[in-house]
């Protein structure tokens, strides 16, 4: 299992890149959790899926504009994700260094 962290600026970036190596077939995200870690600032959360080669468009959009409170965390564990090589997650908040974003992937 790998994690993987980072926090989020508000322009789109890549939070994770996707690496395949020998007989694997891509990587499978467990979970991606999302932290707000400011005390008195809400912030927006937007996600894509992005394919390799692919751009984050509203076709690769996982997540909108999601509110998440002052200090308060969403855990995005519901469903599974599988990413091939050089897939992405990208993303924003609509405030600064306020939202903290950990990703937990397996190979497959």
């Amino acid at each position: 299992m790998a994690i993987s962290n980072v926090v989020l600026g508000t322009s789109n970036s890549t939070l994770y890149t996707s690496t395949v190596s020998g007989t694997q077939i891509g990587n499978a995200i467990t979970t991606m959790i999302i932290c707000n870690t400011t005390p008195s600032t809400s912030a927006n959360l937007t996600l894509y899926a992005v394919p390799s080669g692919g751009s984050a468009t509203s076709s690769t959009m996982i997540v909108n504009a999601l509110t998440i409170p002052p200090g308060e965390t969403v855990s995005l564990d519901q469903e599974k994700l599988v990413l091939g090589s050089s897939d992405t997650v990208q993303g924003f908040s609509s405030a600064a260094s306020t939202l903290t974003f950990t990703i937990s992937t397996l190979p497959v």
